[in-house]
């Protein structure tokens, strides 16, 4: 599975990886409606502009020897307004993948390539958000060696109010 950096061209494909893995990890915990509305367009038109900008955060893709991206990462600096130093931590902001390779590999190698490449870059831990009732997601980091540091915070969307947890752990032993 070749993980390789995201060009501007990949948008719509990242945009469809973001939108069914949505639909799939989060159908127990959103609205069906609004999930069944999320726009595939819409969301290249996000990711051609993030890809677009000078200022762009890191995006890895996995893909296969045909050609489609089953997955993507997004990592960057911790966000400066947040409790984080973003000098020493990394976030990964995003991680998806098509559920069809869910098992498979594609997002620990992801999820793996983009923390050595934090570490690459500098940091010396990373943090990432994930929804406290996402179960397989919490599954998937504690696997990986990542823990919940306890900070808890609260996110509505589509009308529903989650609590997300934030996930640590240090990039050098």
């Amino acid at each position: 599975m070749p993980i390789r950096e995201a060009l501007p061209a990949d948008a719509a494909a990242i945009a469809a990886v973001h939108v069914r893995s949505w639909q799939a990890a989060y159908r127990d915990l959103l609205p069906g409606p609004y999930l069944d509305g999320l726009d595939v367009e819409e969301r290249t038109a996000v990711w051609a502009a993030r890809l677009g900008a000078p200022e762009r955060p890191a995006v890895l893709v996995a893909q296969e020897p045909g050609g489609r991206v089953t997955g993507f990462c997004c990592f960057r600096a911790w966000p400066s307004d947040g409790d984080l130093d973003p000098a020493t931590t990394g976030e990964i902001a995003a991680l998806y993948a098509l559920p069809e390779v869910w098992g498979t590999g594609v997002g620990r190698g992801l999820l793996a390539a983009s923390v050595e490449a934090l570490a690459a870059a500098g940091f010396r831990e990373a943090a990432l958000w994930v929804l406290a009732d996402n179960d397989r997601g919490r599954r998937f980091y504690e696997a990986a060696g990542w823990r919940a540091d306890g900070t808890v915070v609260q996110d509505t969307t589509a009308g529903r109010t989650l609590d997300e947890l934030r996930y640590r752990r240090r990039l050098f032993p």
